[in-house]
């Protein structure tokens, strides 16, 4: 991951599970170009697969490749801790 755009999208990844490329762009405000690459590159890895409705992609957290569980699980304990020691503030 040395890319901080492909840490957000993957992120991103990580919390919906799957989305198409728009919505990728628009929750990581990245541009679309920048977007399809750092997806194209968690695709060819393994950890994303892709699906495609004529024009329309859709990625998915590949999660029978053990890199995805994985992260999956890292990204998991890592909420939880970050929630367990900053918990959210109440107004």
């Amino acid at each position: 991951m040395s890319s901080y755009g492909r840490t957000k999208v993957l992120t991103i990844m990580l919390e919906t599970g799957e989305l198409n490329i728009s919505e990728v762009t628009r929750r990581s405000r990245l541009s679309h170009s920048a977007a399809a690459r750092h997806l194209e590159f968690l695709t060819k890895s393994g950890i994303l697969t892709e699906k495609r409705f004529n024009r329309i992609r859709i990625f998915r957290v590949d999660q029978s490749n053990p890199l995805a569980e994985v992260l999956t699980k890292f990204y998991s304990d890592w909420k939880e801790t970050e929630q367990a020691v900053c918990p959210p503030a109440y107004s």
